[in-house]
């Protein structure tokens, strides 16, 4: 049985200096990988760049120390850019500090009630909608400084007006700030496939800074945007609290903890099969709760396993929470020694990045293959959740995505259930089965599939009395479970029988219906000896009834 304990203390009991090496190098060349990730991602979230930072030390730090997998680094991630765009939009810092404080208790209390097995009712074809359609809406966000369009002072919030305003504004084209990015773009690309040692994107980052300085293009940087960039430490932000923006935030606040953890344990579940380990779910959602509360007190935003940077420190040798906790020291010297020197990245460089963090997380395989074989109910909910997260946003995406799967499941699971009745020759002969002959005033219908609200009509349509019946034998032999519907259904078609002077005999009741009959008292209304453990004892009962 999981344990609540920070997978920390566990590696702790059996750890070596050699191990600590192989750590701080992972650390050091994750805290490389993510310090531009951060930067951008902190910038597609609509703050400036510091947050990023504060965000994956933080977040980074408490997740490693208090969460529940050896493995796993955390920090900003691409899922919640538009969210927290979003939220500050409207709501401001304090609304974000707010709806993430809440989200952290929720995720919280979710790993103490052991919650962290219900990730698994979230459907494939939601995380794979939503993930495509976040990619998306990233990719759209950067088009305005890739191509160094200027809005000309309008700010669009949503995705729809962020294209609109681009191509309403195409004539404001920066050529050189293109340029910059397609060539930062191909750094990333072509990079790696030779030099895989060294991170793609600091060497976008060193050629973007050294051809917009060196040519002195005319080419937007963070400085030019984010004039007041300084290093040193983050300070705590206490947010104005009332009970209007509690309850404002809640809806905000249950995005932001289902995505946490939905993300965050996606990415332990692949980190476990590179690593051959197993992860603490529960200790992970509490490990995650602990880092968000964290991160946005200290000015951060939210902040969930990252599936890119675990993989990296996988790679590098890290095996341990410490290799997380050293990225999060790493970056906090960087932020106290070098973030002034971050005013020179351009941003076509910060767009191209996010390009590709786009590309990375779109999963157009997996969408193109459910697409091609998944049954059409499936490819409904895929393609719904994707566009409404384009169109709209992840709350109402995950909500309509959740309902409209719920529905074509039930729908399918009711074409699974079937009533048959034993054949009947003629009014002169006897009903006839493989098993034996019966009695005409006797008839049999067998239930096949789970008998719940939406099938509890067949017993009403599908089980029919004639007049010359006596007793009516219902085969469960093939229903695993029913619900309280279904049992009233049952209650009123026993009920109907009696009223026409017909005995109904219940033949192998399995064990949740049997409970469910018992509770209700189902079973004493029809009594129990008309409850037999199977058909030959159900027709040995019915032919007594009718004495024969």
């Amino acid at each position: 049985m999981e344990s609540f304990k920070p997978m920390l203390f566990t590696c702790m009991k059996s750890y070596s200096k050699e191990q600590f090496f192989k750590d701080l190098v992972s650390g050091i060349i994750v805290a490389i990988i993510a310090l531009p990730l951060s930067i951008a991602l902190a910038l597609a979230s609509g703050v400036g760049p510091e947050p990023g930072l504060y965000t994956a030390i933080v977040a980074g730090f408490l997740i490693s120390f208090f969460g529940g997998s050896t493995v796993q680094i955390a920090g900003p991630t691409a899922a919640f850019a538009t969210i927290v765009a979003g939220i500050i939009a409207t709501d401001g810092m304090d609304g974000l500090i707010i709806a993430t404080i809440m989200a952290g208790i929720i995720l919280i209390i979710l790993g103490l009630v052991k919650a962290g097995a219900l990730i698994k009712f979230i459907p494939y074809t939601i995380t794979t909608g939503f993930t495509a359609g976040i990619a998306v809406t990233i990719l759209i966000g950067q088009f305005k400084d890739f191509f160094g369009v200027d809005f000309r002072g309008e700010k669009p919030i949503e995705t729809i007006d962020k294209l609109k305003v681009f191509f309403s504004n195409i004539d404001s084209l920066n050529v050189e700030a293109m340029v910059v990015g397609i060539i930062c773009l191909a750094v990333l690309i072509i990079w790696p496939k030779f030099f895989s040692k060294i991170p793609a994107s600091i060497i976008a980052v060193f050629v973007s800074i050294a051809i917009v300085q060196g040519l002195h293009l005319n080419v937007n940087t963070i400085g030019t945007l984010y004039p007041d960039l300084k290093a040193g430490l983050p300070s705590v932000s206490v947010p104005h609290l009332s009970l209007g923006v509690i309850r404002r935030e809640m809806p905000n606040a249950f995005t932001i903890a289902i995505l946490a953890a939905i993300e965050s344990l996606l990415s332990a579940v692949v980190a476990d099969g590179m690593v051959n380990s197993k992860h603490r779910s529960n200790q992970e959602l509490i490990g995650q709760g602990i880092g968000n509360i964290g991160s946005v007190l200290f000015g951060g935003i939210p902040a969930t396993g990252a599936i890119a940077r675990t993989a990296a420190n996988i790679k590098n040798g890290g095996r341990t929470p410490i290799a997380g906790m050293v990225h999060s020291i790493t970056l906090l010297i960087v932020l106290v020694v070098l973030m002034p020197y971050a005013k020179f990245i351009p941003m076509p460089c910060i767009a191209a990045i996010l390009f590709q963090v786009a590309y990375n997380m779109c999963q157009w395989r997996p969408f193109v293959r459910l697409v091609k074989y998944a049954p059409k109910s499936d490819i409904i909910v895929l393609v719904l959740t994707f566009i409404l997260t384009v169109v709209f946003d992840l709350v109402v995406a995950i909500e309509w995505g959740m309902i409209v799967a719920c529905i074509l499941f039930i729908k399918r699971m009711s074409e699974e259930t079937q009533v048959s009745g034993w054949t009947y020759q003629s009014d002169d002969e006897e009903f006839v089965d493989d098993l034996r002959p019966v009695e005409k005033e006797i008839r049999v219908f067998e239930i096949t599939g789970p008998l719940f609200f939406g099938v509890s009509d067949m017993l009403a349509n599908d089980i029919n009395v004639k007049h010359f019946t006596k007793v009516l034998v219902i085969r469960m032999r093939s229903v695993p479970a029913i619900d309280v519907t279904a049992l009233r259904a049952l209650k009123d078609l026993v009920a109907r029988a009696k009223a026409k002077g017909v005995t109904v005999v219940f033949s192998h009741v399995n064990e949740q219906p049997r409970r469910m009959m018992e509770k209700a008292d189902f079973i004493n209304e029809v009594g129990r000896e008309n409850f037999a453990p199977n058909i030959d004892a159900a027709l040995d009962r019915a032919e007594k009834i009718i004495g024969k």
